[in-house]
């Protein structure tokens, strides 16, 4: 038996568990109708009192290298077991200091380092007769960023074809500006679409501060599906930081 707990920032949801599982067996606990249903499981490993190690498994069993809404679950995760208010979590993309402020039983508003943005190219790619803009973001993960108008069959239908077109795969975020925020749609590699992708939106972030329609250091917005972010890129270093809730949702076991 498994041992598990369900743990979602803003939406996207996630199995925890302590230890490891391999790709198949996170794509059967993953499954929405046979399994236990998840956009991905974060396997934990305690390495002392204040750090945990994440490895990110995505519902089709692949390993990204980072996830912010996952982060901020682990967090949680830790903290409910003991972990001061100020801790790291380990990830394949680097150590990200988290702070955290405790909402309810099991819920809690994180502040969370999730790495270092780097702004790559712009670049364009047609579609359906279409040349859409994007500009590539590397967040520990790869993302590609667009700015132009778009609906929502877009997103179904630009972002699973730029997903495969990419080396490796990509996350693609559709944007739009709004009073006071980028309001954001998310295609996540391996995944689909999700209400919340958090190295998603430090990737729009970012753009926007390169590209001179948002500030450096400054938090800015993001509005996703499942919720609003307040991310910030430092002017120095252009480290990204969050701020987002994450909530335990139920705990169990689990036959693998």
């Amino acid at each position: 038996m498994l041992s598990f707990e369900k743990w979602q920032g803003l939406g996207n949801d996630f199995i925890v568990v302590e230890g490891d599982v391999s790709s198949e067996q996170a794509r059967d606990l993953c499954n929405r109708r046979r399994g236990i249903g998840a956009d991905g499981v974060l396997c934990v490993e305690r390495l002392g009192t204040d750090a945990v190690r994440m490895i990110v498994r995505n519902a089709d069993g692949s390993r990204p290298q980072m996830c912010g809404n996952g982060v901020r679950c682990v967090a949680g995760w830790a903290a409910l077991r003991g972990a001061s208010r100020g801790l790291f979590v380990t990830t394949d993309a680097g150590d990200m200091r988290c702070d955290l402020r405790q909402t309810g039983r099991a819920s809690f508003e994180v502040s969370a380092e999730v790495g270092i943005a780097r702004v790559g190219d712009d670049f364009d790619f047609a579609h359906a007769g279409r040349c859409w803009g994007f500009t590539s973001v590397d967040m520990g993960n790869p993302h590609a960023v667009s700015f132009d108008a778009f609906d929502q069959a877009d997103v179904d239908a630009v972002g699973p074809a730029l997903e495969r077109h990419i080396d490796g795969g990509a996350n693609v975020e559709f944007c739009r500006f709004a009073p006071n925020r980028i309001e954001v749609v998310v295609w996540e590699r391996g995944v689909g679409r999700t209400l919340a992708c958090g190295t998603g939106a430090a990737a729009v972030a970012a753009a926007a501060c390169r590209a001179g329609r948002a500030r450096y250091d400054e938090a800015i917005e993001i509005a996703l599906p499942g919720g609003g972010l307040n991310i910030s890129v430092s002017s120095q270093g252009h480290m990204v930081t969050m701020r987002g809730p994450a909530d335990r949702v139920y705990v169990g076991e689990v036959d693998l």
